[in-house]
């Protein structure tokens, strides 16, 4: 029936019931738009900062964050015996990072290392640290990265592990043998006791989310750390095998390779700026100082230095003592041997004579734990590709060490390395120039590939 064809009466009450369900109508779509546009509510502000500071702790923008990347996209690099691993995106996306994994999900993968579809995470990720961490934390970090940090559209690339080592189910027996239960884990940590509440605080920091012993903790044949925490003996963070051409020093009390000389306000500026009267942060340390341990109160560096000076030295040294000899013949204008002139030419300008730098500027070589380690490693590198210590927020102003790969020749190296590790003191083993040419060949730059140095200008 037609409107028109209605008693007038009958066609204006129709209008108006039309025009109520219209506007009933369009009503329900405003508020249906308007809920479907509504995020969730954020959570407290407080707690998303809390969740933050954990990341800090936790270093986790050191390995997720690729260089000149975007936070938390991943495809950092890792280079390991068994191939190249690259980080996860853990932004909030949800197609390429971690947007759609439940709280559940996600503290199951930080503490046990297994994903969401039920894969074990290779153990580059320090999962058996992270069992440490106490539920508060994690739940905080969990708001962080899901309310804190830019999502990203970032695909990861491939890992280039060959078969069958690129196969994950055998990482569940892995875990079986050498990853802790979080509850033992937190129990070992958390209740044991300790003499002052710095001590648990900072052995909680280091052990846990701080995961030192990840680097500093010499590896097995498996790849898994020898000790987990100072409860499990020695082995713990007294310093850890070469890993990308880097050798960490040991974190315990040596007298010339550890922390025996370092009082606690020296550890906590270390930590806090990369650098302090015995030496600079560099290689792998130095990233986890600018994206960790510098954002971290003086409070809490302190109590993980705290900590850090209860371990014993698991090997027994001689203490460091001065020996002025060096000095004096690089000053004396005489006859030089090979290394002292090539250290007169190349490195005393900013390292000094008498080899005491200017600290914090320019660091010491005389006494310097890492130059005293019996693995030349360090060494080697720093002067083969250089290296820079960024600015942070104790110590704003950036220093940058100039590579000398194009510039001496393998023999050369080795000649001014051995000069260093045996003056002012120093007793650390000689270096060969195969020992170069073999950490060369690994090094990605092209300039680091040049055998021998440019011709004269």
């Amino acid at each position: 029936m037609a409107l028109h064809s209605l008693p007038p009466r009958t066609r204006r009450s129709l209008k108006r019931l039309l025009a109520g369900v219209a506007c009933s109508l369009t009503l329900c779509s405003v508020a249906h738009t308007a809920l479907a546009a509504d995020p969730v509510p954020a959570p407290d502000a407080a707690l998303v900062e809390k969740g933050r500071y954990v990341a800090a702790a936790a270093d986790c923008a050191a390995c997720h964050t690729a260089e000149s990347g975007k936070p938390y996209a991943g495809n950092y690099a890792f280079t390991l015996p068994i191939g190249t691993l690259y980080a996860s995106n853990i932004t909030p996306d949800k197609t390429h990072g971690i947007g759609r994994w439940t709280e559940a999900e996600f503290v199951r993968a930080i503490r046990e290392g297994i994903r969401p579809d039920g894969a074990s995470l290779y153990p580059a990720m320090p999962y058996p640290s992270y069992a440490r961490m106490t539920d508060e934390d994690l739940h905080a970090l969990y708001l962080y990265f899901m309310h804190g940090v830019q999502p990203v559209a970032q695909a990861v690339k491939p890992n280039a592990i060959p078969w069958p080592l690129s196969v994950r189910f055998p990482l569940t027996l892995w875990r079986w043998m050498f990853a802790p239960t979080p509850q033992d884990a937190r129990t070992a940590t958390l209740h044991r006791p300790y003499p002052t509440a710095e001590q648990a605080r900072g052995a909680y920091l280091v052990e846990g989310p701080g995961h030192c012993g990840a680097c500093h903790t010499e590896r097995g044949l498996a790849m898994q750390e020898k000790a987990l925490t100072a409860q499990d003996g020695a082995a713990y963070l007294a310093g850890g095998k070469p890993v990308d051409g880097w050798t960490p020093p040991p974190l315990r009390g040596e007298a010339l390779t550890g922390l025996q000389s370092w009082s606690k306000a020296d550890i906590a500026a270390f930590l806090q700026t990369g650098r302090n009267m015995h030496g600079s942060a560099f290689g792998s340390m130095e990233p986890a100082v600018h994206h960790g341990t510098q954002s971290l109160t003086e409070a809490d560096l302190l109590a993980m230095a705290a900590y850090l000076k209860t371990l014993p030295a698991r090997v027994e040294q001689t203490p460091y003592k001065a020996d002025p000899a060096a000095t004096k013949a690089l000053r004396s204008g005489g006859s030089l041997t090979a290394g002292q002139l090539l250290y007169l030419n190349n490195c005393a300008a900013c390292h000094g004579s008498n080899g005491k730098g200017f600290p914090t500027v320019f660091p010491p070589l005389a006494g310097n734990p890492t130059v005293l380690t019996a693995q030349p490693d360090s060494v080697i590198h720093i002067i083969l590709a250089g290296g820079t210590l960024r600015g942070t927020q104790g110590a704003p102003s950036a220093f940058t060490m100039p590579g000398f790969a194009s510039r001496l020749t393998n023999v050369e190296i080795a000649t001014v390395a051995t000069f260093i590790r045996q003056a002012w003191g120093n007793t650390a083993p000689a270096v060969t120039d195969m020992e170069v040419n073999n950490l060369r060949k690994t090094l990605p730059h092209p300039t680091a590939q040049s055998l021998t140095p440019p011709p004269a200008p």
